[in-house]
């Protein structure tokens, strides 16, 4: 079977099941699991496919991105793990910029109280979590804000953000693969996210399994650009290795 006869293949069987996986494709289509990878990847470029954890689904089955209320109630267990981990790993970090997303708003719920502690953010759920904390420094980047994830966004937020130089930067993702870093389906959120990026002498970033090997639809950090890593104890060997193979320090909560 030719490279486009296979393609068209996987296609077809993404749009009859409603997904696909690498494994089993690689089987039955007898080629090597990196070959899958590869036409995933192809087919994600040309808006025929979007890849998820271990496979791809059919852009058709695509809902609207979930709003914060909805990602809250997703993953609960791991993104209360991966936040605990993630206080551990601040040390005596006194500047703290904090991304927009459900666990970075649970690791600013666990901040202790009573140390003296600059926090940063342009995402309003993490601002009330802190916003009264006895020792806590709060400053509110502005912007125009996504109702869907409640972040401030725009030029002001990037020129703002762009000014900063912390000890530390936590950011969310929604996607994280070795061949496209740091991925989200936000335009504007990806520009705000760039400049966290660049905000930190450390950048520690927290996503869940289901954010392992998955890509959205901007880059907006290489993973060259990243610390740490923290992760829950479910997310698959196969992809931890890969990261680490590229350079990347795993903890998994």
């Amino acid at each position: 079977m030719y490279a486009p006869e296979r393609q068209t293949e996987i296609v077809t069987r993404a749009r009859n099941a409603g997904r696909v996986d690498v494994a089993t494709l690689a089987a039955e289509l007898d080629v090597a699991a990196e070959t899958i990878r590869r036409d995933l990847g192809l087919l994600e470029r040309r808006g025929l496919l979007r890849r998820v954890h271990g496979g791809a689904v059919p852009v058709e089955r695509l809902a609207l991105e979930p709003s914060v209320d909805e990602r809250d109630l997703a993953n609960t267990e791991a993104k209360d793990a991966i936040a605990r981990a993630a206080l551990t790993l601040l040390g005596d970090a006194s500047t703290i910029v904090l991304d927009g997303g459900t666990t970075t708003a649970r690791l600013a719920a666990l901040l202790p109280e009573g140390r003296e502690l600059t926090v940063i953010t342009h995402a309003l759920p993490v601002a009330a979590a802190v916003a009264t904390r006895p020792g806590i420094t709060l400053h509110l980047v502005g912007g125009h804000v996504r109702g869907r994830t409640l972040v401030a966004t725009g030029p002001w937020t990037t020129a703002a953000l762009a000014e900063l130089r912390a000890d530390v930067v936590v950011l969310g993702a929604n996607g994280v693969s070795v061949d496209r870093g740091l991925t989200t389906p936000d335009l504007a959120e990806a520009e705000a996210k760039r400049a966290l990026a660049a905000a930190g002498r450390r950048v520690v970033v927290l996503a869940d399994h289901t954010k392992i090997g998955r890509d959205e639809l901007v880059t907006f950090a290489p993973l060259e650009r990243v610390d740490m890593l923290v992760t829950d104890a479910v997310v698959a060997p196969d992809l931890v290795a890969e990261l680490v193979a590229a350079g990347v320090e795993v903890v998994t909560a």
